[in-house]
């Protein structure tokens, strides 16, 4: 990663304390956060109602809306943290993955507001922001994070990953989905059951219900640490073709059993690979992140799990599970610490590994 060397050298001492602008505009959520020293002073977040209506994200809307909320989403950021623009260290803004129009936006407010106040400028990856979300303290004295190394489950819409994490800036994937994510079964699913956009926190609410073992769904024979979840769709959905027929009204005098049923098989599936993992590495400390990190089933069968193995389970806030600016802000923090700054020509991009 290209280091800026003007800023480097022009900045690295000067403040005692380092307060991050965090701007994150991956997806549908635009969001701004202050971080100073690790702390968080604010963490703004306006979401988009308008793509409910669509089933799922329309990326055009999403880019124009990115742009009408990104200067009141940043402006609440500064004012509810309660300091002036001259305190502001650097600006960390969300590079990738993501949608592009929806990056674009928050790439150019973040290169033109620190070409403006001559501020050093840190890309993040999302996906590294979604693990490093652990860190972001309430307090000075809030020391609840993780030990490095540890094995971090990062469940979202887009990804299903096992990350083995050694520092906040040295992190391996060692497995991944091969189709399809977490999230995506649980709004696919929710889909055939013709459950409103987006459907994991339904489910999730509905699943409290039902009965998680009242119907057996597909689960993935994968090598390695990977996860698919293509297969569990498919046997949900050929389900409930086949039950339709005899009884059209069936997923709506099933629908609870459903979605417990389903959403038990997916942490299943999840936690079976992360098992396999902290078996062969040993290590004793294990974080969640991502939206799916946001179920109240997965939080409680990792707690569970922790408490048979004699595992350390790190749990992010709900408001930190969800795409938010808090994580860009503190992945800037450590990269401000390391020197890894990057230059005006910087684009966003599309796709990215965490490096």
């Amino acid at each position: 990663m290209p280091k800026n060397i003007l800023f480097e050298d022009t900045y690295s001492h000067i403040f005692m304390s380092v307060t991050i602008l965090g701007i994150e505009s991956s997806c549908d959520d635009t969001s701004a956060a202050i971080i100073r020293d690790g702390v968080i002073l604010s963490n703004v977040i306006s979401s988009q109602k308008v793509h409910e209506q669509y089933g799922g994200v329309v990326p055009e809307l999403a880019s124009r809306a990115h742009q009408q909320n990104i200067i009141p989403t940043i402006d609440a950021a500064i004012k509810n943290a309660g300091i002036g623009l001259d305190e502001i260290s650097a600006v960390a803004f969300t590079r990738g993955p993501g949608l592009l129009g929806s990056l674009l936006v928050g790439t150019s407010f973040a290169k033109g507001f620190a070409l403006a106040r001559k501020l050093p400028l840190i890309e993040v990856n999302h996906l590294q922001g979604h693990v490093l979300a652990l860190f972001v303290k309430q307090s000075p004295d809030d020391n609840n994070q993780p030990e490095f190394p540890f094995i971090c489950l990062l469940v979202s819409g887009g990804n299903s990953q096992l990350v083995v994490v050694r520092s906040p800036l040295d992190m391996e994937v060692v497995g991944t989905t091969i189709d399809d994510a977490a999230g995506e079964a649980f709004d696919k699913c929710g889909k055939v059951m013709e459950l409103p956009y987006p459907s994991g926190p339904i489910i999730d609410k509905l699943a409290k219900e039902g009965n998680p073992k009242a119907i057996s769904f597909s689960k993935p024979s994968i090598e390695g640490y990977n996860y698919s979840f293509s297969g569990l769709k498919t046997s949900f959905l050929y389900h409930i073709r086949d039950e339709i027929k005899t009884n059209p009204n069936y997923v709506k005098e099933n629908l609870p059993d459903l979605c417990a049923s389903l959403q038990n098989t997916i942490i299943e599936i999840l936690l079976n690979k992360l098992k396999k993992l902290v078996k062969a590495t040993g290590i004793k400390q294990v974080g969640v992140a991502g939206g799916v990190s946001a179920n109240s089933g997965l939080r409680q069968a990792l707690l569970d799990y922790g408490e048979r193995e004699g595992l350390k389970i790190f749990i992010p806030k709900i408001s930190f599970t969800t795409d938010n600016a808090a994580m860009i802000a503190i992945t800037g923090y450590y990269k401000y610490q390391a020197g890894l700054f990057t230059t005006q020509d910087v684009a966003p991009l599309a796709r990215m590994d965490i490096r």
